[in-house]
Formats: C-alpha cells, sequence, structure tokens
C-alpha cells in the first residue's frame, strides 16, 4: 500500500500498468456521462412535447434543442474549475466529482415531471438539469483524457486515450439500441409519455460501479516525461491551442451532426421514427470500430496521416450522401449514407483528442485540454443541431445539415495541417523509442 491506495506495477517509463477493470472504470465512467448527454438529442421531439409543448410546427422541437444546447453553456465552467481541480490536486478527485454530480443529474431529468403537471416548473426544472450535466461533462474529459495518456505506455497513447472516444460511441450505440427496442415495443404515445424516460434512467444502473471502481484508481498526474514537456517551446503554445481550438470544433460539428441524423430522419425527412433510431446504431457502431484503430494506427503511422486521409474522404462524401438520402428516403439509404460518413468521421476524431492532449503539458493538461473541448464544443456543439434544424426550417432545404458539415470539416483540415506531429515513433529518436 502507497498512501492508502493498492501498489500496482508499473512499465519502464514509470507509468502504472492499469488492470482491465480500473481502463474500464475510467472509460465507462466516460461513457455514461455521454450516455445520458446524447440521449437527449436522440428523444428531443418526444422530450419537446412534454415539457415545451406548443400549436406551432417545430416550434416545440426548437425549444427542446435548444434545452439541448444549453447544456453546453455550463462546459466551460466544469472545465476551468474540475478541469484545473485535476492539475492541482489529481486526476482522480476530479474524476470523482464529475461523475457524481452527473449521477445527480442522470436520475434528475427524466425524473422531472411533465409541463402539463407542473406547469412552467418542469422546463426550468430540465435546463437546471442540462445546465448541471454540461458542467459535470465539462470536468470529465480533461481530467479521465490526462489520466489514460499518463497511464499509457509511451507508445500506446493513441491507442488508450482512443478508449476515451469509443467509449462515448458506445454509448452512442447503446442509446439508439435501446431506442429502437422502445420505439418498436411503444406505442407513438407511450413513447412520448414515459418510453424516453426509460431510456435515460437505463444510465443510472452504472452509477455506483462507477463511482467504486474511480475511487480505487491509482493517481497518475506526477507521471511525467522530458518528451512530454520539453517538446515544444512555450512561444508555441498560441498556435497549438489556436489549431486545437480549430480541431475539436470541426470534430464537434461532424459528431452532432451524426447524431443529428435521427432527428433529421424522422422530423426533416418524415420516416417513422423506429427506422431513424436506426441511424444512431450505426453511428455507435462505426465509432466503436473506428475509434481504436484510429488510435492505434497513429501510434505507427502518425496522428496526421490519420487525421487528414479520413477527413479528405468525408470532405468528398458528405454532399452525395445527403443528396442520396434527400432523394430515397428509405431505410437502407439512411443506414448506408450514415455509416459512409461515420467511419470517414471517426477514423479522424478520435486522434484528434490524442494530438491536442500530446501537445499540452503536464502542468496544464487536465485543465488545458478541458477548457479547450468545452469552448469548442459549447460553441460548435451546443449550436449545431439547432443551428441544423433553424436553418432547414427557414430554407425548406433538406441539404442544410450538408453543407454546414462541409464548412466545418474544411476548417478542421486546414487547423490540422497547422499542428505538429506528436506521436511519439515520429518525434523521438530511435534510442529512446527502444528504451521506453
Amino acid at each position: 500500500m502507497a498512501n492508502g491506495e493498492p501498489v500496482t506495477a508499473r512499465d519502464a517509463g514509470g507509468r502504472p500498468g492499469l488492470s482491465a477493470k480500473q481502463v474500464a472504470a475510467v472509460v465507462a465512467g466516460n461513457a455514461i456521462e455521454f450516455y445520458d448527454f446524447v440521449t437527449y438529442a436522440f428523444f428531443a421531439t418526444q422530450i419537446g412535447r412534454v415539457f415545451f409543448p406548443s400549436h406551432t410546427p417545430g416550434v416545440s422541437l426548437l425549444a427542446s434543442l435548444a434545452t439541448f444546447g444549453a447544456g453546453f453553456l455550463t462546459r466551460p465552467l466544469g472545465a476551468l474549475v474540475i478541469g484545473r481541480l485535476g492539475d492541482r490536486r489529481g486526476r482522480k478527485p476530479a474524476m470523482l466529482w464529475s461523475f457524481g454530480l452527473m449521477g445527480v443529474a442522470v436520475i434528475g431529468l427524466p425524473l422531472t415531471p411533465s409541463y402539463a403537471s407542473i406547469g412552467v416548473l418542469a422546463p426550468i426544472l430540465v435546463v437546471g438539469f442540462r445546465l448541471l450535466q454540461g458542467f459535470a461533462l465539462g470536468g470529465e474529459v480533461g481530467p479521465s483524457t490526462a489520466f489514460m495518456m499518463e497511464s499509457a505506455p509511451l507508445h500506446r497513447r493513441g491507442l488508450y486515450i482512443s478508449l476515451q472516444a469509443m467509449s462515448a460511441d458506445a454509448s452512442v450505440m447503446v442509446a439508439g439500441l435501446i431506442g429502437v427496442v422502445l420505439a418498436g415495443a411503444l406505442s407513438p404515445a407511450a413513447l412520448e409519455s414515459w418510453g424516453w424516460r426509460v431510456a435515460l434512467l437505463a444510465g443510472a444502473a452504472i452509477i455506483p460501479f462507477g463511482l467504486v471502481m474511480r475511487s480505487r484508481l491509482l493517481e497518475t498526474k506526477h507521471l511525467a516525461t522530458a518528451h512530454d514537456d520539453e517538446r515544444i517551446a512555450p512561444g508555441g503554445y498560441a498556435r497549438i491551442v489556436a489549431a486545437g481550438l480549430a480541431m475539436l470544433a470541426a470534430a464537434t460539428t461532424a459528431n452532432y451532426v451524426l447524431d443529428y441524423m435521427t432527428t433529421y430522419a424522422s422530423a426533416t425527412l418524415g420516416m417513422p421514427t423506429r427506422l431513424a433510431l436506426g441511424a444512431t446504431v450505426v453511428v455507435g457502431l462505426c465509432g466503436v470500430i473506428c475509434d481504436p484503430i484510429s488510435g492505434w494506427l497513429s501510434d505507427r503511422v502518425g496522428r496526421k496521416p490519420v487525421l487528414i486521409l479520413p477527413w479528405c474522404v468525408l470532405l468528398l462524401a458528405i454532399f452525395p450522401a445527403f443528396h442520396l438520402l434527400g432523394a430515397t428516403r428509405t431505410g437502407v439509404a439512411l443506414y448506408a449514407t450514415t455509416a459512409v460518413l461515420a467511419v470517414a468521421s471517426t477514423l479522424s476524431t478520435a486522434t484528434v483528442i490524442v494530438t491536442v492532449t500530446e501537445s499540452l503539458p503536464r502542468r496544464m493538461r487536465s485543465g488545458g485540454l478541458g477548457i479547450m473541448y468545452a469552448l469548442s464544443i459549447c460553441v460548435f456543439g451546443g449550436s449545431t443541431q439547432f443551428l441544423v434544424a433553424w436553418l432547414t426550417r427557414l430554407s425548406g432545404n433538406p441539404l442544410t445539415p450538408a453543407w454546414y458539415l462541409i464548412g466545418g470539416v474544411s476548417v478542421g483540415l486546414l487547423a490540422i495541417l497547422s499542428m505538429p506531429e506528436t506521436a511519439p515513433a515520429k518525434t523521438m529518436p530511435q534510442s529512446s523509442r527502444a528504451m521506453s
């Protein structure tokens, strides 16, 4: 025992050799926090009718999506408070705080009575729980990603950190599967009345497990190498921050346009809810498969090739995919186009987090990454689904999401070109790599 914590074997670089259960404690916690956050988006139509009733078509959906966006407003604050806690006190206490707060919101939101039951207090409570969710999730990303990087063998950082993205995509897939089952088993009235609440509450089951497992983790904030803190001159961090923000903004835009496919298919294209929810499963499955592949490849060939090539394919595929979907409006077209876009997107987006994390020194890794991520997702993630829905309704053009996504990916590619290569396999001398 050391400082009340179990001693774990360490690798040649002094990093703790995490057990499968310890890795699961981090990535499962990340998954559950993302599960409830994104499940709200998948049931935005039903939630809008329950808490924001309106006789004007589309207004309830817009109000629900605006509330979804409200959860992004407190992400920077959560990143600042909890992320900085991770730099000052340690990664583990920060992860425990974020997970505990998220648990309150995970349980509270689906138990909120409808507008018909308690009037205006209902949307106020929903907005409040969304703000708490945003605060907790904003504080989760920095400490947990820093922990995974510091726990990883030097030449497996990409793979380790990609497990974070994989866990988030797994939560998307599970949310979609639950949605498909509920939509198939329940009538539209039952799905709107209580079915979406079941989907949200399903995330609460893992909270006790996550808290117990995270309390047993070893602290990693003291683990560092000269490669971490001396690779980039201090004057270069302004450029790193600017490029990192743009890359994260592009990745966020791509993720939330893909997450919007369910709402887009049902609300814009008029496809059945059960069919539309299947798109969520496709997005999640593609991420679960492609995220670790992305991390593994980036460890071997470098970060930049894995960042650039898939997004170039994505850029070329966006317009034809949306055009085909709008013209056919079939389940096969929905799933095929979603799969193509999701594979091209997730092969790159997992490595975005790896690159930004590696570019930051230990002393600011948790808070710096958390704030950059939160700011990007606050501005772009919080607005993407609302703006896409609003612009589509305003223009009457079902290809609006395609143009929005093209703009976001283009900005991300320009930012990637200005970033240095950060993979140890490409930046360290051969002798150093052999010793690590």
